[in-house]
């Protein structure tokens, strides 16, 4: 029987690569929403507004570099500076903060009589008003990178910003797939995701010197943190398997207990930076090539689990048990244990996804990981995994999880209220779960 119709043409979409054209239509449509004319940003910028100081001033005149700390304007500060030095202009000062840090640095060369012939700042730190409380300062004396028309969603920072954003939901995400490939839910893992936040951060502070904790007793505090966060999915694991009961209640229940663990523990208190040693803090910071760590994990966490499910008998084993349970015994397939494990992986990467959330937060916080189960499962669905079991894919997920972060991205961008931006992301959800089912519908005919 041909498959025609409405039905088919979503299955279609729904199938294949259908996500990721899905995640790059959203891309270009923000893209071009989000376009503007605005300043050039990055290291050509810093060259080229280098280049139009030198040709406006002699040799011997000093210039200032100002920019804000973000991933561009640090670029655009240090391609400023690498082409002063081959012009031969001199660099009286750099500044990549806020206008405080602008201030200092002005008010300093003021008062020893060394104020700049020329401020080369990028296109945020130009809109400062900080330079006109100087006598010295004209306005022929700011140069400004070219305007451009460029949209702000493809800006490096707001890029950077959402895939940051992004990795630990994907991470936590990772769990949640096979949980629900196996035919069953998680709804505990933002309330572990806060206990291990907790318990963590309360271990360093109380029990490892905080701070100035070494490598051994930071190495300890994260242990313990990823170790009671495989137990409570653990536990999850054994209530659904040795006593039969359904997943939902005993994740709700698991849900309830992480959370007021972590409010026991905490006090109901946020843990703040001083217990945070900087090789902790490191985790959640900026990594290779200016990526930030997170992401990193999460490209190499979801390699592995591509890898588990699609090459391996434990991958063969979960799609056969959220297929046919009942066919997957008869196979003597150990589906307590496989289930059991699949849950003790989901507690252990929401644990994972509550270290890396306090180390980029420089905090701990009982709060943390409120409504991120929703979140993870909506990423899991509009991934393609069906909520029935048996089908779904890993990089579909990653898909899935930055589709969700694209779109609140992108309405953000556009100054879209919260409410609204609710009603859209229900919306995508829904026709998430309508097009699963379309898809079930169209393959069994």
């Amino acid at each position: 029987m041909q498959r025609t119709g409405l039905i088919g043409n979503l299955a279609r979409i729904a199938s294949g690569s259908g996500t990721f054209l899905i995640l790059l239509l959203l891309m270009l449509v923000f893209s071009v929403l989000t376009l503007k004319t605005q300043s050039s940003t990055g290291a050509d910028a810093g060259r080229a507004s280098a280049r139009r100081a030198f040709n406006s001033l002699s040799t011997s005149a000093t210039a200032v570099i100002i920019a804000t700390a973000s991933p561009e304007d640090r670029e655009f500060a240090a391609g400023a500076e690498a082409e002063m030095k081959k012009l031969g202009l001199t660099l009286a000062g750099m500044v990549n903060g806020g206008p405080p840090d602008a201030r200092r640095l002005l008010d300093q060369l003021a008062a020893e009589d060394r104020f700049p012939s020329v401020l080369i700042a990028s296109g945020s730190s130009s809109r400062w008003t900080v330079f006109d409380r100087y006598e010295e300062f004209r306005s022929e004396m700011l140069i400004v990178p070219r305007e451009e028309l460029w949209p702000d969603f493809l800006k490096l920072s707001n890029l950077l910003g959402v895939a940051s954003q992004t990795a630990i939901y994907a991470i936590i995400a990772v769990g949640m797939t096979m949980v629900i490939i196996s035919r069953e839910i998680d709804l505990s893992v933002g309330s572990v995701l806060a206990l291990a936040s907790v318990t963590t951060t309360v271990c360093l502070r109380d029990h490892c010197d905080g701070m100035n904790a070494d490598i051994l007793n930071t190495l300890f505090a994260i242990g313990l943190g990823l170790a009671i966060a495989t137990v409570a999915g653990a536990v999850n694991g054994l209530m659904l398997t040795v006593f039969r009961l359904p997943s939902f209640i005993v994740t709700l229940g698991m849900m309830l207990m992480a959370r007021g663990a972590a409010q026991l523990i905490s006090r109901q208190q946020s843990i703040g930076s001083s217990a945070i040693p900087p090789l902790f803090r490191a985790a959640g910071g900026i990594g290779f090539l200016g990526i930030p760590n997170p992401v990193w994990l999460m490209v190499g966490l979801y390699a592995a689990a591509h890898f588990l499910m699609s090459r391996t008998l434990f991958g063969r084993m979960l799609y056969a048990i959220g297929g046919n349970p009942e066919a997957a015994e008869l196979c003597g397939i150990r589906i307590a244990r496989i289930r059991l494990l699949v849950f003790s992986i989901s507690g252990f990467l929401a644990g994972l996804g509550g270290l890396l959330l306090s180390a980029r937060l420089n905090a701990g916080d009982p709060k943390y990981g409120e409504m991120y189960e929703l979140e993870v499962i909506a990423a899991v669905v509009v991934g393609g995994t069906s909520l029935l079991g048996g089908e779904g894919r890993m990089l579909g997920t990653l898909a899935g999880a930055f589709i969700i972060a694209i779109i609140r991205n992108g309405m953000n961008l556009l100054g879209v209220d919260s409410a609204s931006q609710s009603i859209v992301l229900g919306s995508v959800l829904l026709t998430a779960v309508l097009i699963d089912q379309a898809k079930r519908r169209w393959q069994q005919q």
